[in-house]
Order: C-alpha cells, then sequence, then structure tokens
C-alpha cells in the first residue's frame, strides 16, 4: 500500500479496528461468530473519532468474501481460528487538526492459536490511567492501545502478564484489562465493572453475561472497587477470576497484584465458572454446542 507521508491517520489519530474470529464446525464448515456486533461496534467507534461510517453491505459482504476466499486457512486445532481484524483509517494527505473527509477500509485475517497460554498475572493500575468517561476508553481506536504500551511494559518488569486498569479519579474502581474485560466471583456471585464510557463494550463479554444469565447464575454489573475483591480474598470467597476478549476467549487469572500486595486465586482445574464458561464458548463457536442465540453465521 502507497500513502502520503502527510497521511491524517499518522498524524491525528484517526484509526480504529475490530477482532473477530471465524471457526471451522465438525463438518469442516467455517462460521463466524457474532459479526454483526463488530460491524455495529466499528460504526460506533467511527462515531466517537469523527470518522466515516462503513456501509453494512461493504462491511459484511467484504468480510463473508474474503473469509470465504481464505476458509483454507481456518486451523481446526484445539483453542485455534482465523483471526479476522478489520480496521478504518483516515488517509487525508494534510497537515492539519480536522476530521479528514477521505478513509480507508480493509480486513486482514491469521490463523492463531491461544493469545494466553496460561493463566495471567495482572497488576492494577496506581498511576497511569487507560481513559475516564467522556474520553475514548468505549471506542477501539488505536490511541488506546499506545496508550497502554509503557504501563504495560513497567508491570511485565515486575513480573505481571497485563494491567488491570482502574478509574482515573480515585484508582478504587476496576475497569478492564490491557486486552480484556474483567470478571471475578465472590461467593457464588460473578461481577463485572459496569460499562461507563471508560470501558470498551465486549463482544465476548456481553456473551458470557448471557450465558451465565441463561444458566442460573448471578452475574452483577457494577463499579467494583478493588478493596472488595482483596477483602474476598482474605475472607476465603474469591474463587475466580477471569478476562474475557475475542482473542483471549476466556483467560483464568492467576494472581493480582494491587498496592504492594498479591492475591492468587485457586488453581484454575478448581474454578467451575470460567472452566464452564470457557468449554460453552468454544463449543458454541465451533458448533460443537447448540447454539440458542442464534450468534454464528455460516458460510
Amino acid at each position: 500500500m502507497k500513502f502520503s507521508p502527510a497521511m491524517s491517520a499518522l498524524h491525528y489519530g484517526q484509526s480504529i479496528f475490530e477482532g473477530m474470529k471465524a471457526f471451522r464446525n465438525p463438518a469442516g464448515e467455517v462460521q463466524l461468530f457474532r459479526p454483526e456486533e463488530n460491524f455495529k461496534r466499528l460504526n460506533k467507534s467511527a462515531k466517537r473519532m469523527s470518522m466515516e461510517e462503513v456501509p453494512e453491505e461493504i462491511f459484511m459482504d467484504g468480510l463473508k468474501k474474503l473469509v470465504s476466499l481464505d476458509k483454507d486457512w481456518v486451523p481446526s486445532q484445539e483453542g485455534s481460528s482465523l483471526y479476522i481484524r478489520p480496521l478504518l483509517f483516515a488517509t487525508d494527505a494534510y497537515i492539519g487538526v480536522k476530521s479528514s473527509k477521505n478513509y480507508t477500509f480493509l480486513i486482514i485475517t491469521c490463523p492463531v492459536g491461544k493469545y494466553y497460554s496460561e493463566p495471567v498475572k495482572v497488576l492494577a493500575a496506581d498511576k497511569f490511567v487507560r481513559a475516564i468517561p467522556g474520553g475514548v476508553g468505549d471506542a477501539k481506536t488505536a490511541g488506546n492501545y499506545a496508550a497502554a504500551m509503557l504501563p504495560a511494559t513497567k508491570a511485565n518488569m515486575e513480573g505481571y502478564d497485563q494491567v488491570l486498569w482502574m478509574d482515573g479519579y480515585e484508582f478504587k474502581y476496576t475497569q478492564e484489562i490491557g486486552t480484556m474485560n474483567f470478571f471475578v466471583e465472590i461467593d457464588g456471585t460473578i461481577y463485572t465493572p459496569k460499562l461507563n464510557g471508560a470501558i470498551l463494550e465486549g463482544i465476548t463479554r456481553d456473551s458470557v453475561i448471557t450465558l451465565l444469565k441463561q444458566n442460573g447464575y448471578n452475574v452483577v454489573e457494577k463499579d467494583l472497587p478493588i478493596t472488595d475483591i482483596f477483602e474476598a480474598a482474605e475472607a476465603g470467597t474469591l474463587t475466580d477470576a477471569f478476562g474475557s476478549g475475542t482473542a483471549a476467549s476466556i483467560s483464568p487469572i492467576s494472581a493480582i497484584g494491587w498496592n504492594g500486595k498479591e492475591v492468587e486465586l485457586p488453581a484454575v482445574a478448581d474454578r467451575k465458572v470460567s472452566n464452564w464458561l470457557y468449554k460453552q464458548l468454544e463449543g458454541i463457536k465451533k458448533g460443537e454446542i447448540e447454539d440458542v442465540n442464534n450468534w454464528n453465521i455460516p458460510l
């Protein structure tokens, strides 16, 4: 691809993307998991970033055509899939701060395995902020990830895999993990931070909440103080913690660090909720479990 060094996206950050996957079912057919939700979220991000929206026929028809052409690249091994990355970026060759008038939309694919091969350790942020209400935290824009690079590197240096982002006012309430939404189970109830404009509206997050509620679990979306998590660990009622995301699927959290302290979660094999969720979600995506919500779109 050729582009001008004055291309607007390089200078002013009008760049958004989506992450989605295609799976192979037991019959060898390829199917997509909830692609219409990725389409909606891409355009929601576009609105927030003052970008042109992508017409549905271009997104959906292009997506289906590309994955059909790439169907031989969809793996069938356990934990594998074809990752799909739609992206939209500003292409005006103009030095000046204003919304671009021209945009490029494209989709790329690549076969992938598990994003995290082991349970993840997360470190609660105490200095850096990912997003606040009114910002762009609920837009899937490139700048959010750029701002997270330094805090993630610092967390890695302390022995952690990812950052658990906190609210930007008091560093009291949990928000999300660098690549995932965040869930904990305390005394039989599953909690996840409520959406407030600073948290990405994860499609896997929504799928998790739907499956849990449909199967009798008590799910609470609320402002979740990190002190509640550490107090539950001390009381012995913290039984599970995991992240959810397209790339990560359901990823168990092994430990949470905060304010010089750390809590360790129970052994992954002993966790009922996250193990069940992983099997359910992956089974539905691969056509091995009945898709009662009609989330899959076969090609």
